[in-house]
């Protein structure tokens, strides 16, 4: 039977709502985030369908549920130990608001996490540390690629698309949690920039392919090539003619523009936030 997930902005909500489910009668499984993901993170329930539709019905307004994807087993492995402390923790905690399928792949998940902290003025030096993200000064907006997951900053919340399943997206808001503060912690070292970067559109990447439209990259034309290689899914290692010896300017100019964005060389195979 089908089996979809949920978890809470609040850990006295999943209190609530596991307390309902148990006076119910209802099965469920409890998804327990490790100690190392205590502020990013609170437990997760899954249930059979049609026991989600009976404990919605009878939680009513009484519980908030961040809301809802299909079950899918753990990808990801949790960090070990204690969640680090920072002498200033300008992330504090994080509580995820809305957990949803993504837009462009339902078999993926994405999630906005509110956050304690503010992380306007830490922004400008993620600016200058992460020189493959895309920064809007004026929006306070620091957009990057993690793998294949997208990322959003902004002062007060974090936006992830296309995270593999709800382990996997606590330990990337874990992950992004840690790199700020380590970021913030040596700001004395690093010259904040205020400089707008915006990632450069598909055809930018398009226009430095042999563009064969050969297909043995496995897909129909270069520009759709162009386009999974812009948003991560695959590695540029794909494009085999432009590998050849004859295509060495060309190599060479797809290399730079994809270091840049921090894109792939290999599928699979991330650039990752601040490497």
């Amino acid at each position: 039977m089908k089996r979809q997930l949920t978890t809470f902005p609040t850990v006295a909500e999943f209190a609530r709502a596991k307390d309902l489910a148990d006076r119910l009668g209802l099965p469920c499984e409890v998804i327990e985030p490790a100690a190392s993901l205590a502020r990013v993170a609170t437990p997760a329930l899954v249930l059979p369908t049609d026991a989600r539709a009976k404990l919605e019905e009878s939680a009513a307004a009484g519980v908030v549920f961040s809301g809802w994807v299909d079950y899918r087993p753990a990808t990801a492995g949790m960090p070990e130990g204690p969640a680090p402390a920072y002498a200033e923790d300008v992330f504090v905690r994080a509580a995820i608001v809305v957990l949803a399928p993504c837009v462009a792949d339902e078999t993926r998940i994405r999630l906005i996490a509110h956050l304690a902290g503010d992380l306007a003025p830490v922004l400008p030096y993620l600016n200058a540390a992460w020189t493959h993200a895309s920064f809007l000064p004026a929006a306070e907006t620091l957009t990057l690629l993690d793998g294949h997951r997208r990322i959003a900053l902004y002062p007060r919340r974090i936006t992830i698309a296309r995270a593999d399943e709800i382990v996997d997206a606590w330990v990337t808001l874990e992950r992004i949690r840690r790199q700020v503060n380590e970021i913030w912690a040596r700001r004395a070292e690093i010259e904040p920039s205020h400089v707008t970067r915006r990632k450069p559109p598909p055809i930018e990447i398009f226009k430095r392919l042999p563009r064969t439209n050969c297909g043995r990259c496995g897909e129909p034309s270069c520009m759709a090539f162009a386009a999974r290689l812009w948003s991560g899914e695959v590695g540029l290692a794909r494009c085999t003619p432009a590998h050849e010896p004859t295509n060495r300017t060309l190599l060479d100019a797809l290399v730079e523009i994809c270091a840049g964005l921090g894109l792939p060389a290999e599928d699979g195979d991330a650039e990752g936030m601040g490497r």
